[in-house]
This record gives C-alpha cells, sequence and structure tokens, in this order.
C-alpha cells in the first residue's frame, strides 16, 4: 500500500471529489458523506436515485458513530462480531445524518471493512466514507482500476490503483433490527 496514494485520495475526498478504490470483492465509489455536492455528483456518475440510499463505510466502528442512533441490544453481539469484515447493517440513523445517505429510508446501511485500503483511507480521512459499488445502475460492478477508468473515463477525481479483496461476491445486507438478509 502506497501512503502517498491514500494521502492523495484522502485530499480528493477533503476537496469534494469523488474516488475509486478496492474493497472486499470489488471496487467502490467515494465521497465525503458531509459534503450533499459531492454526494450528487457521486449518484450522477452512477445514474442512481437518491431514494435508494447508499453505504458507509469505515475503518473502526467508532466512526460510524456520527451517523447512527442506539443499536438494539439484541443485535449487538451479532453485529458486532460480523465486522470488520464483508456485511453490511441497515441501523437506525440518528436525526443528524444526512437524509440523503439514507434515501427513503429510516435505517443506515454501514460496513467496518477488513480491507486494509478502506481501513487506511478512513483512519487517513478521520471517519466514514460513502461507499457504492464502482458500476452503472443494474451494470456489473468493476473489480479493479483499470475496469473503473474504462467504465467512469474522466467523471472520477482519483483512482486507487489497488487490489480488491478475496471475497467473490459484493457484501451482503442485512436488517440490524431482525437479522434478515436484504442481499446475498
Amino acid at each position: 500500500m502506497n501512503r502517498f496514494n491514500i494521502k492523495k485520495a484522502n485530499a480528493t475526498l477533503e476537496q469534494g471529489g469523488v474516488i475509486a478504490y478496492p474493497t472486499e470483492a470489488v471496487f467502490g465509489l467515494g465521497c465525503d458523506p458531509m459534503n450533499a455536492d459531492a454526494v450528487a455528483k457521486l449518484l450522477d456518475i452512477k445514474k442512481r436515485s437518491v431514494d435508494k440510499g447508499l453505504i458507509l463505510v469505515a475503518g473502526e466502528f467508532e466512526q460510524l458513530l456520527p451517523f447512527l442512533s442506539d443499536i438494539p441490544p439484541a443485535m449487538f453481539d451479532s453485529i458486532m462480531n460480523s465486522w470488520p469484515g464483508p456485511t453490511n447493517w441497515l441501523l437506525p440513523a440518528n436525526s443528524a445524518a444526512p437524509h440523503y445517505l439514507r434515501g427513503k429510508h429510516s435505517l443506515q446501511a454501514v460496513r467496518v471493512s477488513k480491507h486494509p485500503i478502506v481501513h487506511a483511507l478512513c483512519k487517513e480521512f478521520h471517519g466514514a466514507i460513502v461507499s457504492t459499488s464502482a458500476n452503472l445502475s443494474r451494470r456489473p460492478p468493476a473489480r479493479n482500476a483499470l475496469q473503473t477508468r474504462l467504465r467512469f473515463s474522466n467523471k472520477i477525481d482519483y483512482v486507487l490503483n489497488e487490489h480488491v479483496g478475496n471475497e467473490k461476491q459484493p457484501c451482503e445486507i442485512r436488517n440490524g433490527l431482525n437479522n434478515q438478509i436484504i442481499r446475498i
């Protein structure tokens, strides 16, 4: 992992840019979740409706706290035992979390990633970042930097040329209120 590339990706995030980076199984697109213009740009790049909501990814659980309300006590151990790892959880959002991150939902999708690049990005950024697969809506996601560049041309501000993890499928999504699987 090249620290210069992580610093450059962080500077891009701080300036309101959209970056592409490797995750557990696919390349992701990300931005500063508190920058409404950056989120709007990312949604436009993907041709994705704001109503669908977005995932927030972190290197550590504490980085998600500004976006979450209380985690249901009955689910707390299951959630914590799945992280870091390839499971996204839909959890109650707090009132300070921007509505454009949740879309039309009351729950916020979040994950503590086990990928070292994601961990390094979030550490450098000092918080969680938006994470959505590097694809146009309803198309297969990119699995490397070259595919990402070919699919998005010059629309992305910075691409981290590193390797995705060993997972074969995009991360599953579970409801943190009842453990129901939303996406496998």
